[in-house]
């Protein structure tokens, strides 16, 4: 991938290029509103056919809030290893998880914009925030701290 200053939307291979995780783990469809090093905005759409919702809840599936978190994880990965010259050389692990609610059930059909902002990138440890809303609604909302490793 040509790295473009100014670059705000990235489709899915795109992402690809940058984040490591794979079909069935890529739990981000689009970024958008990207701005390098501070903020971005992700989409999520949320289809039926994804395969947690065969056990989760059959006949009322209900998006496991711990994928809300990955989302939130992976958009906030996007923000900062786009910015490393070599991305695929590193990886985020999450350190921590602080302040996180679920106010709503996410549920097939519906589209999550992760509101993600980078807060704190110092000696290979981000704290990032990130905000779920589906039909501007915030349904889910949290602090995520993360380490940057050598992979």
């Amino acid at each position: 991938m040509i790295k473009e200053p100014n670059k705000s939307d990235f489709n899915v291979e795109e992402i690809l290029e940058i984040l490591p995780q794979r079909y069935p783990f890529v739990m981000i469809d689009r970024i958008t509103n990207f701005i390098s090093g501070e903020r971005c905005t992700a989409i999520k759409n949320v289809s039926v056919n994804e395969p947690y919702f065969q056990g989760h809840f059959p006949g009322k599936p209900i998006m496991p809030g711990v994928l809300i978190l990955e989302s939130m994880a992976q958009a906030g990965a996007f923000l900062v290893l786009y910015n490393l010259e070599n991305p695929l050389s590193k990886g985020m692990f999450f350190s921590a998880v602080e302040k996180s609610k679920f106010r709503k059930p996410i549920i097939p059909g519906d589209q999550i914009v992760l509101e993600m902002k980078l807060l704190k990138f110092r000696l290979g440890t981000v704290k990032i925030s990130g905000k779920a809303y589906v039909d501007d609604q915030l349904v889910a909302e949290a602090i995520l701290l993360a380490t940057l490793v050598n992979r």
